[in-house]
């Protein structure tokens, strides 16, 4: 069984197309949606490309969502939340309202992987590839997954920590890798690799500033020029990690 573990959309519905129509996506048996894939200028567009695969497609809750169907945080983030809540509509939100904090699969030869957002426990802690090992075990705590996949912090990394392999799959929609390249993850015949999709930024930014998405030029347009890299975004996460 090959899964595609697509992470951090964020409405950029550009990039979700052009993984979804990247031949190593498209010949996936699953594809498991990581979290905040619903607050970003295409929120129902994003969505709905997705629920087009049916019973191929397991969604699992990350904060920005969660965000997007609760009494919105104060401040810009709120603002965007309530922007992307209205376009998505009562029938999506009630659907999104709906999805767990993770998901298991038995994979041939991968065994148990456990798909989360932050940890298993919450769509917030801060774990990134530097991160102290002995507060990446209290995070995972007693998972019993081999292979645990998660994202949040928009940054892709492969590490072990102690029996757990934790996996970052990135971000889709927004990126914090040097480029504004899709990043997701491919989980295949025992292995997990991270994956690379390249697609025409600059026309995205175009159409992305369309619909007016109130946190457009603060979330995407670094990103996707490839103004942020991997080691600053580690560090500013870092920075705001919790004990």
């Amino acid at each position: 069984m090959r899964v595609a573990a697509l992470y951090d959309v964020h409405g950029n519905l550009p990039a979700l197309e052009a993984v979804l129509g990247d031949p190593r996506c498209a010949a996936a048996d699953m594809i498991v949606c990581g979290g905040d894939l619903v607050v970003g200028p295409y929120p129902a567009e994003c969505l709905d490309a997705l629920e087009a695969y049916g019973d191929r497609v397991l969604f699992i809750t990350g904060n920005c969502d969660r965000e997007a169907i609760e009494a919105p945080p104060e401040g810009e983030l709120g603002a965007a939340a309530s922007w992307s809540n209205e376009r998505l509509g009562r029938e999506r939100t009630a659907r999104v309202a709906r999805w767990p904090l993770t998901v298991e699969l038995e994979l041939p030869e991968t065994r148990r992987v456990l798909f989360c957002h932050a940890t298993p426990a919450s769509d917030l802690p801060i774990l990134t590839r530097i991160t102290p090992e002995e507060d990446v075990a209290r995070a995972l705590g007693d998972v019993a997954a081999e292979v645990v996949v998660c994202g949040h912090t928009h940054v892709q990394y492969d590490r072990r920590v102690g029996d757990a392999r934790l996996v970052n799959a990135g971000s889709v929609g927004m990126p914090y890798e040097g480029s504004g390249d899709a990043r997701w993850a491919l989980l295949a015949d025992g292995d997990v690799e991270l994956v690379t999709t390249a697609y025409d930024t600059e026309a995205a930014l175009a159409r992305l500033e369309q619909p007016g998405f109130p946190l457009f030029r603060q979330w995407l347009v670094d990103a996707l020029r490839g103004e942020i890299s991997a080691e600053e975004a580690t560090a500013s996460f870092e920075s705001r990690r919790g004990p």
